[in-house]
Parts: structure tokens; sequence; C-alpha cells
């Protein structure tokens, strides 16, 4: 087969269906034109899914009639001016490749009035040839139309989904610029219907309660992790609290200089934050801006620019990680709880016999509060996160007095805003799990020796995730060798499986966890499955002493809120509304 050029038509349509994939795509190049314009205004405007018609307006600067055919001419461009500026980007376009492909994959009307101006350029292609040129009336701003969207393409076509499916992507590319930009005025009609309209007043939370309703908004933290010097990644946003999640990642909006991307690295690290605080399989709702210099980010790495290739990555990763775990562990509220789940239920005086602590064999220790006498622990260690950090501040609990149990499964405690019922199982994992993971970063895992060492039978799939991670069993205190075959020894174990089925717990802690989590996600699933199984049950008793050690315990935690499979720790009855049951408000 002999070598040939391709025919400029024909090269067209190829590199187009590098930056156009679908009328998404065409919807998100628009409105960078327009962010990058100066617009405060976008309103987008699609028709079945984008693929009859697609129309952005926008009140930027406009294009000069003269430049009006430039603008469709491949790399033509008015942001890069040299070589040297391709190397510190810092508009959301720069290649001159959008219009021209946009042109070549649908008929396309342009018109633009710059300001000052009496009247507008106007501009019509097909198959990316001009068609048609004149004047038009126009306010300032750039209004672009797409109608026919891969009709002359139908090998792109047949690979489009149907027009809900692709409405819905188009939202989203709306919806993620409307949060990165608040104050530009965002309007979004699909097929005749206004679906989204931001306020363009430049708060960040107006800008999700449009995007994502009053509740989202109303359960939003701010994040403010400004550089603490020049040059150096910072983060801005918002969080939403934990009790409001998600079933898929697409909430959680990540931009790096205000530009939308897609890096799994930065949407893990906001999901690390969060670790221990969701149930298992949800995930969170955030919205949160990366600033780092431009020449720190190399945006040119993909065809639609969807992502970005960071020279700091695993500093970025931990700044934007500890930002969002600050704020989560001081300002994410209890869950409060209406009065008409509660009964007159009253701890008995004369309750069963106390717990003994020290029975290892049914009954779990609690670990001692930090700062007491004899303890050998730090008070940091105590309260250090899945994170690794120490809280920067207070846990967000009020100081509690624990009155008594209920079912002996609930702690009923008084605080100065009210009621609290703590669920004992949940918040003793809560302190265990912490304390493990503090004390396996520390390098100091509460370690217990077995009398007799233990063999246990792995099968293949538990012998490989055994060897894989062994330095992180280590790091928990599991001494645990290879004997032969499927053979393994165990001589020693964490302490709080001392006495314990050793044999069924290290099973156990294998099935709670995947093959291909990482060191991270590995150490904190072995912790939690180590909480779970060490803590106080659900039906034992215990005594007013042991209530109030939890309860301090708990306090001195990073993420009292939530067991670390996201389970509420404690519901709270304000003391209004214990009055308002009684009518005394």
């Amino acid at each position: 087969m002999p070598i040939r050029i391709l025919a400029p038509q024909e090269a067209a349509k190829i590199a187009a269906g590098e930056v156009i994939e679908r009328p998404a795509s065409v919807v998100k190049e628009l409105i960078e034109n327009a962010l990058d314009a100066g617009a405060r205004q976008v309103a987008v405007e699609i028709r079945e899914g984008g693929l009859a018609l697609i129309r952005v307006a926008d009140d930027g600067c406009g294009i000069e009639p003269g430049e009006l055919r430039l603008a469709f001419e491949r790399h033509a461009t008015s942001k890069v001016a040299s070589e040297d500026d391709l190397w510190r980007i810092a508009t959301l376009g720069f290649r001159g490749e959008a219009l021209p492909s946009i042109a070549a994959a649908g008929d396309v009307e342009l018109i633009s009035r710059v300001a000052g101006d009496d009247v507008g350029a106007r501009i019509k292609l097909r198959d990316g040839a001009v068609v048609e040129e004149g004047s038009g009336a126009s306010p300032p701003g750039t209004v672009l139309t797409v109608r026919r969207l891969f009709s002359s393409q139908p090998a792109r076509l047949k690979f489009v989904r149907a027009p809900g499916s692709e409405s819905s992507h188009v939202s989203a590319a709306v919806m993620h610029y409307a949060l990165a930009y608040p104050e530009v005025r965002f309007t979004l009609v699909v097929d005749g219907r206004t679906t989204l309209q931001t306020t363009g007043a430049g708060d960040l939370v107006d800008a999700l309660a449009a995007v994502y309703g009053t509740e989202v908004a109303a359960a939003a933290i701010a994040v403010d992790a400004r550089a603490a010097n020049e040059g150096e990644p910072g983060v801005r946003g918002v969080v939403v609290e934990p009790r409001l999640h998600r079933a898929t990642r697409n909430y959680i909006g990540v931009y790096v200089n205000r530009r939308w991307v897609k890096n799994r690295a930065l949407t893990f690290a906001v999901e690390e934050a969060y670790q221990g605080m969701l149930p298992v399989g949800r995930h969170p709702v955030a919205v949160l801006d990366i600033r780092v210099p431009p020449d720190e980010v190399d945006v040119n790495v993909h065809p639609t620019k969807a992502e970005v290739r960071l020279r700091r990555e695993r500093e970025v990763f931990a700044v934007l990680q500890r930002a969002v775990r600050r704020v989560l562990s001081e300002r994410a509220p209890v869950p409060a709880t209406s009065a008409a789940i509660w009964g007159g239920a009253q701890p008995s005086p004369g309750a069963a016999a106390p717990l003994v602590l020290r029975t290892p064999a049914m009954q779990p220790r609690l670990p001692d509060a930090p700062g007491r006498a004899g303890d050998a622990s730090p008070a940091t260690d105590a309260a250090a996160g899945p994170a690794g950090e120490g809280p920067d501040g207070a846990s967000g609990l009020p100081v509690l007095r624990a009155v008594g149990q209920v079912g002996n499964t609930y702690i009923i405690a008084e605080g100065p805003e009210g009621m609290y019922l703590l669920d004992q199982h949940a918040a003793h994992e809560r302190v265990l799990y912490e304390r493990c993971l503090a004390a396996a970063r520390a390098g100091r895992p509460d370690v217990q020796g077995l009398l007799e060492p233990l063999t246990v039978e792995l099968g293949a799939a538990h012998r490989a995730m055994v060897e894989e991670h062994r330095d992180a069993f280590e790091r928990l205190g599991f001494d645990i060798e290879h004997f032969g075959d499927a053979a393994y020894v165990v001589r020693t174990v964490p302490a709080s499986l001392a006495g314990g089925d050793v044999a069924a717990a290290i099973v156990e802690l294998l099935d709670r966890t995947r093959r291909d989590d990482g060191p991270e996600e590995w150490s904190h699933r072995i912790a939690a499955s180590l909480a779970c199984h060490a803590a106080v049950r659900a039906g034992m008793t215990m005594g007013q002493a042991e209530q109030r050690e939890l309860l301090r315990l708990l306090e001195a935690a990073e993420s009292p809120r939530t067991c670390p499979h996201g389970r509420p720790t404690m519901l709270h009855l304000t003391s209004d509304a214990i009055a308002r049951e009684f009518r005394r408000k």
C-alpha cells in the first residue's frame, strides 16, 4: 500500500476526533474560550443531547471582525505568543484547536461583537470551510452555534450515546465550570427547559446550591489552606459533611488553577481524607481548587486538556489530603436526631455486674486515656488519625458526662448542648482504630507474644496477600512467618487480639481487604478490622468508670463522629428539641 499525504479535509476530521469526542467536548471548549475572554455570563443551550444544536453565548471581549476567519485556522490563538509561554500556561485554552475541530465536526455559525463596535461580525462554516461571511446584530460578546454535530462523520456518530446520556455529560461539564467560576452567571437550557442557573455572585456555596441542591450547600464546609510561602501549593474550596455521600466519584470536583481535571491521584487524596467517615462503597461531595505556579503544571499532556501533570504531585497530594482532613476533623458536626425516636428508657440503678476489663478471652480492654498517669504513649498518638497527623484543634465534641447505658449497647451522655446517645461499639472502634494506626506509623505497635507459636493454614490468595503486605502486618504487631506449603507460623499479634481466636481473626482480616489496595488503604482496612474485632460489643455491660473512660478517649480522637466504617458513633438531641417535646417552648 503506497504512502500518501492525507487530504486537508481528512486530516482535519482526524484531528477534530482527538479534541471533539462528544457534544460535551464542544461545550467544554466553548465555555473555556468564553472564560478566557473574560465573560461574566455564559449561556449554554442544547437540543437532542447536543447533536441537533449546541449554542454557547457569552458577554466576553469578542473577536475583531478581521480575525473571524483566522480564528478557524488550526493553531491560531491569541493566548500564546512564544515558546516560553507554553511553560507557564495561565489560560484554559492555548492550542488554537477548538474552533477548527468544532467546524470540522458540524455546521457552525459564529457572531461576535467587540465592545464599542456598532454591529457584530458573522461567519458560517460547513465541513470546516467558510460558506458565508457578513455582519449581524448582536450584543457585545460571542455566540457560537453548532448544528448537525457529527452528521458528516457516521463512524463517530454511531458511538454517540442516547440524547439523555449525552445531555447528562453536557450538564456535568457546565456544572463543573459553574463551581470553578462562581463569579460567572451560568445558564443551561436542555431541549427548551432551563436545568441550571447560577447567580454569578461569587459565592461558591450559592453555586453549590444551584448545582447540587440546598441540602448539600447547607452541609458545605469551607477549605482555605493557602500556600504558606510563594511557590508552594495551596487549596481552596468546600467539602461536604460525611453524612451526605454519593454512590459515585462524580461529585468530587478537582481543579488545578481553576481548570477542571481528571486526576486519579488527587481524587484519591480527597477520598483518603474521608477515610473512616463514609460507609463502604460511598463517596464524598467536594469542590477543591489547587493553586500551583503555572510553571509547576503541564496542561499539554492530553488532547482535550482533561488531564494534567504536576511537577510535585506527591507534595500536592499531601497538601490536599491534609487540608480536607483538617476541616473534617474540626468542623464536621455530630448528627442530630429527632426526639420522635427517643423513648423513656432509663438505665436501671441495679444493672448487671460491671465489665471485667482484663478478661481477654471475651472482653476487650479500653486503652488508657491520654495524659493519664502511667500512660507511656504521648497524647498525640491517641489523637492521630488516618491522615498521619494530629488534629490542629479540638475534635469539636463538647465535654460529655456519662449518665448510663441503654440495652447494654448505647451510652447516654449529657453535654452543654443537650443529650447524646453513643453506640459503645462504634465509639470504641474509632478509638482503637486511631490508636492502632498511630502506633503503627510510630513504629510502636502494642504487641502480645503468644506462649506457643500458632500455625495457620492459608489459601493461595491469602498467602499472596500476606507476602505482598508483610510490612503492614509487622507495623500493626503481627509476626507471621512462612512455615512451608500453605502453613504460616504466628508468633506475635496485636495486643487487642490476645486471648481471642487468632487464626479466625487473621482470615477475617484478609477477607476484608482487597488485593489491589495500596499500602495506605491496606493499613486502614486492617486497622479498621482489628478495631472492629477488639471493640466492646453491643450487649456488654459497662460500668460508670468505663463509660466515662470511653467518653474521654472519644473526645481525644481526631474524627470522633464516625466509626472506621462510616457509621455514626453518636446521635445528638438538642436541648431545644427536648424542651419542645415537653412543651416548654
